[in-house]
């Protein structure tokens, strides 16, 4: 029985030490950061491994798009994992998952091996990926914008930092080492920061700004699902990531096609193939982007904020069209989709969370994080439209689709947003008042209240 009070007595001092919000903030963008190769590297893995195998652009994507439906769609399952047990046994499985998955790419030699490693590391990535964006949401319900941002930006800017040496090993020692050494590497240094993660408490008398539209009503997944307002904001999701997908998976071949992609080009005294110092300022952007807007959502609201950066990335996309095949203009306009693109990680998860309620975030936000999946069904898509370097037509279905959100963000979602949340948080107050009418009544007459229906 002492044995048992002191282990309790020490996880008490240990959650105490390490529940600090910002903190534990640190340490959802440092994992983040750590498993973001997994996909933003991806794409200087699949010229080198077509080389080496010969199993066609089309055959190599697909593993792309299977690891992004794993890491998405299961999801939902590890945000339920995440709300009932915490964030720290979830992400140290992802980091053996995430691991393995690329130590298996080093020794694929088959398309359906290939095909294995992206099932493993998908769900290594979405356990931390789920976890990381949870926890920040229920970690500042005043700062939701931001905290997703800052967070979603580690999956975005932490392939900038390792993209040059990835790129290097690959050039001096092989893809298969590369993937063999950083996905070691990363394995084990997430699971590490795993360890002193702790279950998310958000400050007392901390709530939303008043001048977002935000849930009093916290809405399980199962009820959710059964809201027209969340699949209008899924469809959305779905478009504008869509477009992203296909430049983060297809910038390689886009740029080999224009004969752009070994090009020497120098940025401020650096000197690198022009691919590599495209990938990352894109990849610099892409993080950048996330709390930045996410902060300006808080400030702004998240539709207006949607409205802007949609319409700047369909128009980015028509001038990479257009404007390509320059040097200069490539890396420009790459960046800028990157830019507009990346904040869907901070501002969906946000939206999410202020229309559904923080309770269930992880598995809401989960939920919602599928139409990232969803999306990548449309990335080998982009390799069968392009078929003869012709990337016009990519370039033009992307962008449409990406402007049709940004229009329906500001004349659609904000009325179908607004009557939902006022209809829920009326209800609620209906609820509670008859409640409390029922209480008054029983004291009147006598009787104890019965527990658990208070309102």
């Amino acid at each position: 029985m002492n044995y048992r009070r002191q282990v309790a007595t020490d996880s008490d001092v240990y959650s105490r030490k390490f529940s600090n919000r910002w903190v534990q903030l640190v340490f959802g963008i440092i994992c983040m950061g750590l498993v973001a190769n997994l996909q933003y590297a991806w794409t200087l893995f699949v010229s080198p491994i077509e080389a080496k195998n010969h199993w066609g652009l089309s055959a190599i994507q697909l593993s792309f798009s299977i690891f992004i439906l794993v890491e998405t769609w299961l999801v939902p399952i590890e945000g339920w994992l995440v709300d009932k047990f915490g964030p720290r046994p979830v992400v140290a499985a992802g980091a053996i998952f995430a691991g393995a998955g690329w130590v298996i790419d080093a020794h694929a030699t088959t398309l359906p091996e290939l095909y294995l490693a992206a099932v493993i590391a998908g769900i290594g990535a979405g356990c931390v990926y789920g976890t990381c964006v949870g926890n920040a949401l229920k970690w500042f319900p005043d700062k939701r914008g931001l905290a997703a941002g800052l967070t979603a930006a580690g999956f975005g800017a932490g392939a900038a930092v390792t993209v040059i040496p990835i790129a290097n090993m690959i050039q001096t020692s092989g893809y298969q080492q590369a993937f063999q050494f950083f996905g070691i590497f990363q394995g084990i240094f997430i699971f590490i920061l795993a360890l002193f993660m702790v279950r998310p408490k958000a400050p007392k008398g901390v709530a939303a700004a008043p001048r977002l539209v935000t849930t009093k009503v916290d809405v399980p997944t199962g009820k959710m699902l059964k809201t027209p307002v969340f699949w209008l904001i899924y469809g959305m999701f779905v478009a504008v990531a869509a477009g992203g997908l296909m430049a983060t998976a297809q910038l390689g071949p886009i740029a080999k096609d224009y004969g752009l992609a070994k090009m020497p080009i120098t940025l401020l005294g650096f000197t690198l193939p022009l691919l590599t110092m495209t990938l990352s300022i894109d990849n610099l952007c892409n993080g950048f982007t996330r709390p930045l807007c996410g902060f300006i959502s808080d400030k702004i609201g998240r539709e207006n904020t949607m409205f802007i950066v949609f319409l700047g990335e369909g128009i980015a996309m028509l001038g990479l069209m257009k404007f390509g095949h320059d040097p200069i203009a490539f890396m420009t306009f790459a960046a800028l989709v990157f830019l507009f693109w990346g904040e869907i990680f901070s501002i969906f998860p946000a939206i999410c969370a202020d229309t559904f309620g923080v309770k269930f975030a992880a598995g809401n936000a989960g939920t919602l994080y599928t139409a990232k999946g969803t999306a990548s069904l449309l990335v080998p898509l982009a390799s069968v439209l392009s078929a003869g370097g012709n990337w016009d037509r990519v370039f033009i279905l992307a962008s449409g689709i990406t402007i049709a959100a940004a229009i329906a963000a500001k004349f659609v979602l904000v009325p179908v947003r607004k009557r939902f949340i006022e209809n829920a948080n009326a209800n609620l107050a209906e609820s509670s008042s008859v409640a409390a009418s029922h209480k008054v009544d029983a004291m009147l007459d006598g009787e104890p209240f019965p527990v658990g229906k208070t309102g």
